[in-house]
């Protein structure tokens, strides 16, 4: 990062290049940490976005089911996004659609109890991850690192959730696409 700054430096000096120094960093590390996340995903035969659905339905506790609408708010992806993953995931076995008994027209998802067994080993294993990661840091570093963070995406993230691009990996296959930067990240276990 430091080359690219000063090479930038050099050919336009008329141009502030030090957010460089943030942004191509974070920007960098985003790269990386997804990276070692979606090894945790493939390891279960999930994308990243199958992860965060199964996740979603998961926290909602008993009987672990969410309107697809809902899912898609949880989630921050845009309805159609959310239809092709339940669609994959309820291919795999893993989720069921029914009608919802409150209204009719409304449509349920919910976890099959293969879906709860594989989240349970999924989630488990994606903390352990995330922790190898953030020891990385001593904790004040890392207390500290989230309290600036948290303060900086409070500033940043725009109120209404902003579509993001749909991996392009399944259930069971290789990933293929990161996430979109500037989409949501997995926080603290999707």
């Amino acid at each position: 990062m430091a080359r690219i700054q000063a090479e930038w430096a050099r050919e336009r000096p008329d141009v502030d290049v030090s957010p460089q120094a943030v942004i191509g960093r974070l920007h960098r590390l985003g790269h990386l940490l997804t990276a070692r996340l979606d090894v945790v995903y493939r390891t279960h035969g999930l994308s990243e976005g199958e992860f965060d659905v199964l996740a979603a339905l998961r926290r909602a506790g008993e009987p672990f089911e969410r309107a697809p609408g809902e899912l898609a708010a949880h989630t921050m992806v845009t309805t159609g996004a959310m239809t092709k993953r339940i669609d994959r995931l309820q291919r795999a076995g893993l989720v069921t659609r029914r009608r919802s008994a409150a209204d009719g027209r409304g449509r349920v998802v919910a976890l099959t109890p293969a879906g709860r067994s594989l989240i349970d080993r999924a989630f488990t294993e994606h903390m352990r991850n995330e922790r190898s990661l953030l020891d990385a840091l001593d904790p004040r570093e890392a207390e500290e690192l989230e309290r600036l963070l948290t303060g900086w995406l409070a500033r940043v993230e725009p109120v209404e959730p902003v579509e993001s691009v749909e991996p392009v990996e399944s259930v069971g296959g290789p990933a293929t696409a990161p996430r979109t930067p500037g989409a949501p990240a997995p926080r603290g276990g999707g």
